[in-house]
């Protein structure tokens, strides 16, 4: 009878875990994001505790299925290069270990019951490597963010090799990532000159080639 309970108890978990993790997809695909000014003028009011909602934020934002790249460059537009990266590490390390302490507490049960030997083996190797793993991972993003978060979170993978190889691999591409967002209203200044200048400059040679023309034209 207990076994069955503990049976039950695992697919439950299991199920909450999948409705949650649907609920955030709903949630980023239909969500509009509030405009950049209007979040500008809301940093320019707050103190410390509107920052820390912020990053409480964003770490929960990269809990669900959100691309960490667009959450990154946003907030360098938005708060600048030096805040925005402080928000950007601190929440994205947040949503990290949120995402990993609901697949393990949620998922890790119904995967072991699934994968059964399987599990195992891939259980030992990360505890031996993990860390290396994970920071490869990081460090060359081509499976999600969020994707590694739970998935390391179902595995055996210990917490502190987590935190540490989270850290260290999403450090380059969210200086990066943030840079580019800081630096994205020079970016479009200087290419509207660079766009406005050859425009002008054609629309006058246009305009004296076709004075010129029409005055070389004699009446009939």
């Amino acid at each position: 009878m207990r076994a069955r309970e503990r049976a039950d108890t695992t697919w439950l978990r299991a199920s909450l875990l999948a409705l949650l993790l649907g609920a955030g997809l709903v949630l980023a695909l239909t969500v509009e994001l509030p405009d950049v000014d209007v979040v500008r003028r809301w940093l320019d009011g707050v103190g410390a505790a509107g920052w820390a909602a912020l990053v409480a934020g964003v770490g929960v934002v990269l809990m669900a299925p959100v691309p960490r790249t667009a959450v990154s460059v946003l907030l360098g537009l938005v708060a600048g290069f030096g805040p925005g990266l402080l928000v950007a590490l601190a929440g994205a390390m947040l949503g990290a270990v949120g995402s990993f302490g609901l697949a393990r507490w949620l998922g890790r049960a119904a995967v072991t019951r699934l994968a059964g030997p399987r599990l195992a083996r891939l259980d030992r190797l990360l505890v031996d490597r993990g860390f290396v793993a994970l920071l490869i991972g990081r460090l060359v993003p081509v499976v999600p963010f969020v994707v590694l978060s739970y998935g390391a979170g179902l595995t055996a993978m210990r917490l502190l090799p987590y935190l540490t190889a989270t850290a260290l691999g999403i450090l380059p591409s969210t200086v990066v990532q943030v840079g580019v967002g800081a630096s994205a209203p020079a970016l479009v200044s200087s290419a509207t000159a660079a766009t406005a200048l050859p425009v002008i400059a054609l629309a006058v040679v246009g305009t004296l080639w076709f004075r010129r023309r029409r005055a070389g034209v004699s009446p009939s």
